[in-house]
């Protein structure tokens, strides 16, 4: 696990991880452009923190099973189209998110999408690259919708073993 952690950070002095939780929604997409305005923004990339962090962005994805329900007699048949559609919508998201870091002049990236439900995706991620700082979107659901849905972000917070930043949209005045 160090060994990937370095590899990571790349260079002679390892650098500390951020990892960003990316899924392509509104929320995602502002909490990266934040995070990288208020980061890793500058002419070479670097940023004010650009040369400390080390940015890891991670997509989880569905797994096909879940997008196909319990399955059935014809769930064999459709499977392989499902997971060439998850699949498409994986790299989708990781184009926009390379996108947007090349836009800002952020180069030193890594990108990774897997499998999995994303509150236990993005908490074995912190544990597997050594991260400092995990950073989330926030949708801003209301207590019932929480409790029903699940929150990534709350469970981040509770159980990922580093410090979580949740980067909400701020509210629009009338």
């Amino acid at each position: 696990m160090a060994e990937r952690a370095e590899e990571i950070a790349g260079g002679d002095v390892e650098k500390k991880v951020m990892l960003v939780g990316f899924d392509d929604s509104e929320h995602s997409l502002y909490a990266l452009k934040w995070t990288l305005d208020h980061f890793f923004a500058g002419g070479d990339g670097g940023g004010p923190l650009g040369d400390v962090y080390k940015l890891v962005i991670l997509h989880a994805k569905s797994a096909p099973s879940s997008a196909i329900g319990l399955g059935g007699p014809g769930a064999a048949a459709v499977l392989p189209k499902v997971e060439s559609e998850l699949l498409r919508i994986s790299n989708e998201a990781i184009d926009k998110a390379r996108e947007i870091c090349v836009a800002n002049s952020v180069i030193d990236v890594a990108y990774e999408a897997v499998q999995g439900d994303p509150r236990n995706v993005l908490c074995d991620a912190v544990e597997r690259y050594h991260a400092d700082v995990l950073v989330v979107g926030s949708h801003g659901y209301g207590v019932v919708k929480r409790t029903v849905l699940g929150s990534v972000s709350d469970f981040c917070a509770h159980n990922a073993h580093c410090t979580v930043m949740i980067v909400k949209r701020p509210k629009h005045k009338h």
